[in-house]
């Protein structure tokens, strides 16, 4: 039987470490992968319980595929099933971006042409997120009154905490505004969980303590290790809406307090779009910017701690949240209000750190015709943006 286990467990991790090293495009890709090789192909679960976890996932803040990959290894093969899954799928990411990371550090190449073109693709890439996420999170007026509200606040009031603050208050218009519970919401849960609800509450206890007790630690302290982890691992809590929506956090952490200059912020974010899996790991080249490997590690581990103590936590408690009307109000505020915290970070600092010129602008024309309207492969998007930038 412990054999059976460990030859499940190698399963797991074989076969997410090739969608790991497989897994261009961005969640919704991810997604789509994932219900490929272990919904079609394995059938690991059925169409029903992996739409229920999906639900889950973006009801969350964090990464929603890496979620749904620790929550389908979770089903397979326990609390290793779903840390296992986790490892694959985001090792391979991760350790090519502090590659990258040491690289640009070691040979001092932040002025180089290539990587103004990088800092172009990041542009297109979050423009291109902007208006899927507007469409989808923001469709009426009410949502689009509430991410224009959290547009200004976000631009004018420059802090730390001002995302937070927006994200409470744009959840608590929603909690007042939508109390109509959509129709998927209210069908059977069909997903049974390997793990007691004690170990589930245990799991969000964690989470919200460290949420809460980090920064008093890092306070206490002064450790410098301490206070990076606590900076990852708030960003880690606090995105909703997918990856992208990580790019403002990470950027009023480290780039106003000089740790990381805007050049190198945006250079790795372009580099980011190369690599397949989860666009968390671009945490990992910050990480890896500013001290070495071990940066990367605490940084990755950090920024994905929250994710997993999640999935773990919420589970098997997800069958009565979903049916929640005003928990489901609350989240539609909240995701709305994301909408406008990515428009502010697509203003400053990526167009007016990357377009500079008429030609800028043309070049980001194109990519982005290449990536939304030709339907070309990020990997490729990217290659292009740093050659072009080299003639730039």
């Amino acid at each position: 039987m412990k054999g059976s286990k460990w030859k499940t467990l190698f399963e797991i991790f074989a076969i997410s470490t090739k969608l790991g090293l497989t897994s261009f495009g961005g969640p919704i890709a991810h997604l789509g992968y994932f219900h490929e090789e272990y919904i079609r192909r394995r059938k690991w679960l059925d169409e029903k319980s992996y739409a229920d976890l999906v639900a889950l996932c973006h009801f969350l803040p964090g990464p929603a595929s890496s979620q749904a990959g620790i929550g389908i290894g979770l089903m397979r093969g326990g609390i290793l099933g779903g840390l296992c899954a986790f490892i694959g799928f985001t090792f391979p990411s991760a350790i090519a971006l502090m590659i990258f990371a040491l690289i640009l550090k070691e040979l001092h190449i932040v002025d180089a042409g290539w990587i103004h073109g990088l800092k172009i693709v990041a542009a297109v890439v979050v423009a291109h997120a902007v208006i899927g996420m507007a469409q989808k999170l923001a469709p009426d007026r009410g949502r689009k009154a509430i991410a224009l509200g959290a547009l200004v606040v976000t631009l004018l009031w420059q802090h730390a905490f001002s995302q937070v603050v927006v994200m409470l208050l744009a959840a608590f218009i929603g909690f007042l505004l939508y109390t109509k519970v959509e129709e998927d919401t209210q069908t059977s849960f069909s997903l049974q969980v390997p793990i007691s609800t004690r170990f589930a509450a245990s799991c969000l206890l964690l989470f919200f303590g460290l949420l809460l007790f980090l920064p008093l630690l890092k306070a206490w302290t002064s450790s410098y290790w301490i206070g990076l982890f606590d900076s990852f691992y708030r960003s880690g809590s606090l995105v909703f809406g997918g990856g992208h929506v990580v790019l403002p956090l990470l950027e009023q952490e480290f780039v106003p307090t000089g740790m990381l200059t805007e050049k190198e912020f945006l250079a790795g974010y372009g580099a980011a779009q190369a690599v397949p899996g989860p666009l968390f790991t671009f945490a990992s080249y910050i990480g890896a910017v500013m001290n070495g490997w071990a940066g990367g590690f605490v940084a990755t581990c950090a920024i994905f701690l929250p994710a997993i103590l999640l999935i773990f936590g919420t589970l098997p408690f997800w069958g009565k949240l979903r049916s929640n009307s005003k928990i489901n109000g609350a989240l539609m505020g909240i995701q709305a209000a994301v909408v406008g915290i990515l428009i502010a970070a697509f203003y400053d600092p990526i167009w007016i750190s990357s377009i500079n010129r008429p030609i800028d602008f043309a070049f980001a024309a194109i990519l982005f015709s290449m990536l939304a309207y030709w339907r070309i492969a990020p990997w490729i998007i990217v290659l292009t943006g740093a050659i072009g930038g080299l003639f730039l």
